[in-house]
């Protein structure tokens, strides 16, 4: 399981239970109007699990056992949430099919991520929520080129598109007879690694994504049972400080941990930064960092710098690599030889609870999570666990939490250059 626990202050007062009972019944609405439809992923999106699997059987392509890669093509929410679940699952030696990334108009990761392919081992799958992504779209026709994508007979099978039913991009793949799969309308693009987003390319990878719906459907249920009471409680404090603590720091202590923190700076900036119905500018800017190394590059700044940051703590109990620091004496370091003997996993642990307790005897607001160990249904707990405490906190802002008007303006922006 995961536990939660606070060093920060909550008295639970009048006024803070009726900011979480007015969250809580927005949110509550937002789930049974449909208005919103993540909350419904954990139970909607397993039908996707065995359509995924089902093509296993029924694309030519990967029932061959030719498709060793994925090349996931897709920016922002339809590419970090992917990468999160891979980057915490790929240690565990379960993965049948290695994914590749094109998300970014950088030409050099794009070439080095071609050389790494063959198009006679690869199935691309193309991801964009509006389908006219232009990073997305951009990179698409270069692979088509360079790999002599045919999107006819054989090749026909190689491309998979998933997008919103209708836009540009579900139009191409019906004219060309792909193989698609439609995000509901109603997902935002940031919410959407449990659609198909996810559930698609995870699942051609090998992992098991039906575990990863069901960690996640739990939760949802507890939470709106009542019984994930810690999560209102945060929810509430984060935006009681919104105001003079304008910073949360994601300090997760593991390197795998690194795309998932990725994956909330997203989820919460674009979320939360918003102008609120009075007009002010609102939302608390997110940090992620990873633990220990970063003890060694921010954590001055935390303890000592602006009392402008709240800080939750991440960390894994098991690892499930049972390292040892060997017992050896080096002369003159011999003041380290107190940890000879010990894993690096109680190592690395203890690092992160001194790092907390630093922080914690300084004054800053600190919360953690402990996962009891990594696999696909802590992996979607954690997910639906960053999604409702995004919602809760939004819905206490008074924002819209699912548009994002200012990433709009910066496409118009971007389109009228090239209109030149």
């Amino acid at each position: 399981m995961i536990r939660f626990n606070r060093d920060f202050t909550f008295e639970g007062s009048e006024a803070q239970k009726t900011i979480m009972h007015e969250a809580m019944a927005v949110i509550a609405n937002e789930r049974s109007s449909g208005t919103i439809g993540y909350y419904n992923l954990p139970e909607a999106s397993k039908t996707l699990v065995d359509a995924a699997k089902s093509l296993e059987s029924s694309n030519t392509l990967l029932a061959s056992g030719d498709v060793t890669d994925i090349a996931v093509i897709g920016i922002g929410g339809s590419s970090l949430g992917i990468k999160a679940v891979n980057s915490l699952l790929d240690s565990k030696g379960i993965k049948k099919r290695a994914l590749h990334y094109f998300e970014n108009s950088d030409p050099i990761d794009i070439t080095r991520t071609m050389a790494k392919l063959k198009k006679a081992n690869t199935l691309f799958i193309v991801i964009s929520k509006s389908g006219g992504t232009i990073e997305t779209t951009s990179i698409f026709k270069t692979l088509i080129a360079h790999f002599d994508l045919r999107l006819e007979g054989a090749d026909r099978e190689r491309v998979i598109v998933i997008t919103d039913k209708g836009s540009g991009l579900s139009q191409f793949a019906d004219a060309y007879g792909l193989g698609q799969y439609n995000i509901p309308d109603n997902v935002g693009g940031r919410f959407s690694v449990l659609s198909a987003v996810g559930i698609v390319p995870l699942t051609l990878a090998g992992f098991d994504t039906a575990a990863l719906l069901e960690g996640a459907g739990a939760f949802l249920e507890r939470f709106f049972e009542g019984k994930e009471e810690h999560l209102l409680e945060k929810a509430c404090f984060l935006y009681e400080q919104e105001r003079q603590q304008s910073i949360n720091v994601l300090f997760s202590y593991a390197n795998d941990l690194e795309n998932f923190t990725k994956w909330y700076v997203q989820l919460w900036g674009e979320s939360l930064g918003k102008i609120d119905a009075t007009g002010s500018h609102v939302g608390m800017t997110p940090i992620g960092l990873i633990g220990s190394v970063d003890q060694h590059s921010f954590l001055q700044l935390l303890i000592e710098g602006p009392r402008d940051k709240t800080v939750t703590f991440i960390s894994i109990d098991d690892f499930e690599t049972p390292l040892t620091i060997p017992d050896v004496s080096l002369k003159h370091i011999e003041k380290t030889d107190f940890i000879n003997g010990q894993t690096f996993n109680t190592l690395i642990n203890a690092q992160c609870d001194a790092t907390r307790e630093s922080l914690v005897q300084s004054g800053v607001p600190v919360d953690g999570i402990v996962i009891e160990k990594i696999d696909e249904a802590h992996i979607g707990m954690m997910i639906i666990y960053y999604e409702l405490l995004t919602s809760l906190v939004g819905a206490m802002l008074l924002v819209n939490t699912y548009d994002q008007p200012g990433v709009e303006l910066g496409k118009v922006i971007l389109y009228k250059k090239f209109e030149k």
